[in-house]
């Protein structure tokens, strides 16, 4: 078929020829007169019938059993949560005794109390920082992987810095960029890295997720590559970006926190240094622990952003939040 010229005509082009696709396949039920006719409509409204209710019985089933599995994992968590806890407080007053160097689940609950305006203060400057790192690093990484997929070599030069990026020791390059730059700006640096291989990744293996079959009806109906890189490609790679994107919350909280480390005025890292410093050993635990919980909603919200925005991923990949 001919495509007409211009990207609004072409677009259009493409989306009645999808239409018509569909409406011809969902059409094709010949009939043969009016007694076969009627005879073959019964028994077809009748399977139809059988089968919606399979379908229904079916999804009420694995609905039923998917709450199940949801309230056994939350009771399993919850257990597990609560004996990690009560090994931590045995261990604490036992074995591990040692002038206070591990305090017990008391100690550090009392230090969160107390330190509280020191832990929101700093867990709210090193979120900042890690979630400008998050966007920054994720944006390049989804850009360049949609702008130069397609081409075998560009791609494989992107690969091997992305590779080389995941390989660099934020231990080592953190010095280096504190001397050239100022301010938070090391430490947004080091969060990017931190996911920018994770989410090239993600993304490239999500853009060559679509079956040729698909790619090949938008051939069919006039579209070329950038028609299948947008009605089927950027579709499908939702959910391998999304589990990607799950990974890198943490990863960018710990790149940021490292930053910190190595210099900072504020954020968990530096109330972490000054808290070895000074001793304060309840108080370093608890601020690993607000760390950890940061990393873990970042990870969390970004799972429920997934479950909403790709529902149609099935409950086994990690894209589909489920």
């Amino acid at each position: 078929m001919s495509v007409p010229g211009g990207d609004a005509d072409a677009d259009a082009g493409l989306d009645a020829g999808l239409d018509r696709g569909s409406g011809s396949a969902g059409g094709a039920v010949p009939g043969k007169g009016n007694g076969t006719g009627e005879g073959t409509g019964g028994v077809g409204g009748r399977t139809a019938a059988g089968s919606v209710a399979g379908r229904t019985g079916g999804s009420a089933a694995a609905g039923a059993g998917r709450r199940g599995s949801s309230r056994s994992s939350w009771v399993g968590g919850t257990v597990g949560v609560a004996g990690l806890v009560a090994v931590w407080w045995l261990l604490a007053v036992t074995l591990l005794d040692r002038g206070g160097v591990v305090p017990t689940p008391w100690e550090v609950v009392r230090a969160l109390w107390v330190d509280r305006v020191l832990m929101w203060r700093s867990a709210r400057a090193t979120v900042a920082i890690a979630a400008q790192g998050w966007a920054v690093g994720n944006g390049l990484a989804i850009g360049l992987a949609v702008l130069l997929f397609g081409v075998p070599v560009v791609e494989r030069v992107l690969l091997q810095i992305g590779v080389a990026s995941y390989c660099l020791p934020v231990i080592a390059i953190g010095p280096i960029l504190t001397t050239v730059f100022d301010g938070s700006t090391p430490q947004k640096a080091l969060a990017g890295i931190s996911v920018f291989f994770t989410t090239l990744v993600g993304a490239l293996l999500g853009l060559r997720a679509p079956d040729q079959a698909s790619l090949d009806v938008v051939r069919a109906c006039g579209g070329g590559i950038r028609h299948q890189m947008r009605y089927v490609r950027l579709r499908a790679a939702l959910p391998s970006t999304f589990a990607a994107l799950q990974i890198a919350a943490p990863a960018a909280v710990l790149g940021a926190i490292v930053g910190e480390f190595l210099g900072a005025d504020r954020g968990l890292g530096i109330a972490m240094v000054h808290s070895q410093q000074a001793l304060e050993v309840p108080r370093t635990w608890a601020l690993a622990i607000v760390a950890s919980a940061v990393a873990g909603l970042g990870y969390a919200v970004t799972a429920l952003l997934a479950r909403l925005l790709v529902p149609w991923a099935p409950r086994g990949n990690p894209g589909g939040a489920r």
